[in-house]
């Protein structure tokens, strides 16, 4: 059970109207690396948690956080198209000196959402849930999370640069602070992971079905070997269970594909 506190979680307020501004923020709400997306990834790892307790408690703890941090970016979605309905956009647009400042709102903010933000991404574009990962091994989606929150930061701090409102800022530098947070709690769980379970994922499974021969090979795959000077080229596997090696020049050990003529009922082109 939710039990909302009607208190924002840290201050949402910005200095003045920027509807302009407001489809911007859309992205870091609505995105693929949005609050909405990893609130959704880690309720939905946490509800789905069959390992140790304490990770599905973390797993809850950090998703139930993100809807505060949905919350937030809807309040300044809001105030920030405060007194800005369409038609002031439409007429500031007509002034060529201010078009490209003010012409840049987007109108379903107020055709569609009443002046307020929506589950979409900056480009309008819907929120999808297929931006999750829920796979049922930790490991594996830890690693997803730790991704989600570095791409989140990058652009919670892009946005934080293309803006001089100070109360805007004021909320996003709490926003980036616990996403380095979130970023150093996914690398200590996996690191946690990693030390029981291994690096490679899965760890259950039998290694002896698996083509070992090319399991620590570096194929180098397009023109130029510069790859070669690479951590991941030579010296002791991060697994600790093999060796680095580079191949310069790998050979196709497959067939030459040829298929067969399909059926009459299929309709395709004849082979000869």
């Amino acid at each position: 059970m939710f039990y909302h506190v009607k208190e924002l979680q840290y201050r949402a307020k910005p200095d003045r109207p920027d509807p302009v501004y407001a489809k911007k923020l859309q992205e870091v709400l609505g995105g693929q690396y949005g609050e909405i997306s990893v609130m959704m990834q880690y309720l939905f790892q946490g509800w789905n948690c069959r390992a140790e307790g304490k990770y599905r408690d973390m797993l809850l703890d950090i998703g139930t956080e993100e809807i505060a941090h949905v919350e937030m970016l809807a309040t300044m979605i809001a105030q920030l198209l405060d007194k800005a309905p369409v038609e002031e956009q439409e007429n500031a647009a007509k002034d060529p000196a201010i078009e490209a400042v003010m012409g840049g709102m987007n109108p379903q903010h107020a055709i569609v959402n009443g002046l307020g933000a929506s589950p979409n991404d900056s480009a309008g574009y819907p929120w999808n849930a297929r931006y999750t990962i829920s796979s049922g091994n930790l490991l594996a989606d830890f690693r997803a999370n730790l991704n989600a929150e570095s791409q989140g930061r990058l652009q919670v701090v892009r946005l934080y640069e293309q803006t001089d409102d100070i109360g805007v800022r004021d909320m996003l530098s709490f926003l980036i602070a616990r996403d380095s947070m979130h970023q150093n709690q996914w690398l200590a769980a996996i690191a946690e992971l990693e030390e029981k379970e291994g690096k490679v994922v899965p760890s259950t499974f039998n290694r002896q079905y698996e083509r070992t021969d090319v399991s620590y090979t570096f194929m180098n795959c397009s023109e130029g070997q510069e790859s070669e000077a690479g951590r991941w080229a030579s010296g002791t596997a991060m697994d600790g269970q093999g060796q680095f090696n580079y191949d310069p020049n790998p050979k196709a050990q497959g067939q030459n594909p040829t298929l067969n003529p399909a059926p009459g009922y299929i309709h395709g082109t004849p082979k000869n």
